[in-house]
């Protein structure tokens, strides 16, 4: 158990946590949020030891295992698989253990070595490390590739794999969604609704937070407030506990009124001085309830395109790619599209399919390598790049920014305008360099916006955008009067804004004749296709006909591990069994009340003036019995399914 309590901590002038509480338990899956700068990696770095409390205590078991993702990118010669296994710090020391034993001739320490290894699941590891590269969108020959050889962002892939690959008590995920695609991420939400251990991510990815989490903890206002559910019930509990919160200061606050009106009345008459002083003690003791301060809701909205032609642009048998030094390079071919005006699309497809280049050569950034691509006339395009951040320079103002854009329009029409996008007062004159990933990414919208375009194109806007501006941008999309095209693992924000969907893949563009939700299906069976042709490969590659058995390298080893693996899995099996038979007697029990209650209440006779109490208790009886059963039902159908995962 994970405990927080009286949890105080300032950085510089700011204090992030006063007198901060809070318990979470072993196996809950907890959504740490809270608005940017409220202290979410300052306490992951606390339950790491990596930071002292100026007071209270963080306590995290001693024997607990605590993995997370590491924020630097290495550049090292050694193959992704290898890189990933490192992650597994209690096999790698086994082997060191068996190489040492093995180099001084140690038999017995050998043995032993072996067996140990056995014990850690060593023999499934590369198998392991593997499902988790092909999982988050390495190939089976990336996976032999050096860690140097790859980018920036499939690097922090490698660091996520490694987090997840080692034997953890402990998990946790820093904005893990922010270098994935929709694929990944479907993956990833599948692994961590497995995961057996106590799981903290940070995201801003909603929906993955409603997929994996059961527990959300919100930062406010140097607090820890824990609500059971995740993000979308956390929405609705917080506008009810704030609703009750205000509420109750109202009421505190008269009792107040009350009190002060007479002590001031009475306090220095002679009568009445001893009941003064008693309210005035009364006061001084009572625990004030705080104001609630709801934070105003940012939003901001598009400006009406001046013209809407239709159609906006016709792609014919396009080709999409690069020019380099050694000639053209092709990424999509046969490209045919006409987009109409109205039309909102979003783009699906794993990263390096071609999506982002798509885009470029509908901005114009990319000159088509063949085929014709025509422009309607007043056509005005929007583009927001992956990278669109960089565009900005560093040492100029929010309002010089848009002067370049607009020099003839009046400044104070200018700070207006990005007043609306929380550039005010001093911050629309400070220069863009230290401003945070949001904030750049809010004024690269802004100066999107001022241009009225009727075409957006959206490379992964929300990349650098809290739970917040994700919103506000969602509100705004949706009431868009152009035509929209959108590139985005953010679910959230496409099934709010997209109506149709295309698919980018093996080098083409065609339409998916689905929702997200199909989409994610759609993925999970072309991901065990594929798992089930490269095993089938690597069989034919090895000699062996597809599906033939594995010939017997050691049948004794092979005895001893298989009965291993049977007693583990008997250990397993035995408590849910055991639960599984309480639960079933529950039931039955419950069953067997709830029949003889249904008779009771059917009974005309109960409903006489005679039977006043008995109708009284049997319709409060029955309304437990029926909660009591729906609860024990889900148990035990959640304990099947722990039973038949096992199996």
């Amino acid at each position: 158990m994970i405990r927080i309590e009286s949890l105080s901590l300032q950085r510089g002038t700011k204090p992030l946590f006063e007198q901060a509480s809070a318990t979470l338990n072993p196996g809950e899956k907890i959504g740490l949020i809270g608005v940017n700068g409220a202290g979410k990696s300052t306490l992951f770095a606390l339950l790491r030891g990596v930071m002292h409390a100026d007071g209270g205590e963080v306590s995290v078991p001693q024997n607990w295992q605590i993995a997370h993702v590491m924020q630097d990118i290495p550049a090292v010669e050694q193959t992704a698989l290898g890189y990933v296994l490192d992650g597994d710090g209690r096999l790698r020391a086994i082997e060191e253990r068996i190489a040492a034993a093995h180099s001084s001739h140690d038999g017995v320490t050998e043995a032993e070595a072996h067996i140990a290894f056995a014990d850690a699941d060593g023999y499934t590891a590369p198998a392991r490390t593997e499902s988790l590269l092909l999982g988050l969108g390495f190939t089976l020959q990336q996976t032999r590739q050096p860690v140097a050889s790859f980018s920036g962002g499939w690097r922090m892939r490698l660091n996520l794999a490694q987090a997840l690959m080692c034997p953890s008590n402990l998990l946790l995920l820093d904005e893990p969604t922010n270098h994935l695609d929709l694929d990944a991420i479907v993956w990833l939400e599948a692994w961590l609704q497995r995961y057996a251990g106590t799981l903290i991510t940070i995201s801003h990815d909603r929906e993955f937070l409603d997929a994996v989490c059961d527990v959300t903890l919100h930062i406010h206002a140097g607090k820890l407030q824990r609500y059971n559910g995740n993000y979308s019930q956390f929405e609705i509990q917080r506008i009810a506990h704030l609703a009750l919160q205000a509420a109750a200061f109202e009421k505190q606050r008269r009792h107040i009124d009350h009190l002060q009106s007479y002590i001031d009345r009475f306090r220095y008459k002679a009568s009445k001085s001893r009941q003064a002083q008693s309210r005035i003690k009364a006061l001084e003791k009572m625990e004030r309830i705080a104001p609630v301060h709801a934070a105003s809701e940012f939003s901001f909205s598009f400006r009406a395109p001046r013209a809407a032609p239709d159609p906006m642009l016709v792609l014919e048998d396009v080709a999409c790619g690069y020019h380099t030094a050694s000639g053209e390079r092709r990424v999509l071919s046969d490209v045919n599209l006409s987009i109409q005006n109205g039309q909102r699309i979003g783009l699906l497809g794993a990263n390096g399919q071609g999506k982002s280049t798509l885009v470029k050569t509908l901005a114009g950034v990319l000159a088509p390598l063949a085929g014709e691509l025509r422009s309607g006339k007043g056509l005005q395009i929007g583009y927001f790049a992956q990278h669109q951040l960089e565009t900005l320079h560093p040492e100029v103002s929010p309002l010089l920014h848009l002067q370049r854009i607009a020099p003839k329009i009046r400044e104070q029409e200018l700070r207006d305008f990005l007043g609306s996008f929380n550039f005010r007062g001093d911050m629309a004159m400070s220069p863009v360099g230290p401003f945070s990933g949001g904030e750049k990414a809010r004024l690269a919208l802004a100066l999107i916006i001022w241009r009225q375009p009727n075409l957006l194109l959206l490379d992964e806007p929300t990349n650098n955008l809290d739970l917040e501006t994700r919103h506000a941008l969602t509100l705004a999309l949706a009431e868009f009067e152009g035509t929209l095209i959108l590139v985005s693992h953010d679910r959230f924000l496409l099934r709010a804004t997209a109506e149709q969907f295309m698919l980018v893949t093996h080098g083409g563009l065609q339409a998916f004749d689905g929702d997200l939700d199909e989409y994610r299906n759609w993925l999970l069976r072309r991901a065990a296709a594929e798992r089930a042709a490269v095993s089938a490969l690597e069989e034919i590659a090895s000699g062996k006909e597809p599906g033939a058995a594995t010939p017997a390298i050691n049948r004794n080893e092979q005895r001893r591990i298989g009965a291993q693996q049977r007693q583990h899995l008997a250990q397993l099996r035995k408590p849910l069994l055991r639960e599984l038979a309480r639960q079933e007697q529950e039931l039955e029990a419950l069953t067997a009340e709830k029949a003889h209650l249904d008779t009771v209440l059917a009974d005309a006779d109960t409903y006489a003036e005679s039977n006043k109490v008995l109708l009284a208790e049997s319709l409060k009886r029955h309304a437990q019995v029926a909660v009591r059963l729906e609860s024990v039902e889900t148990q035990w159908m959640e304990t099947q399914a722990q039973l038949e995962q096992i199996s």
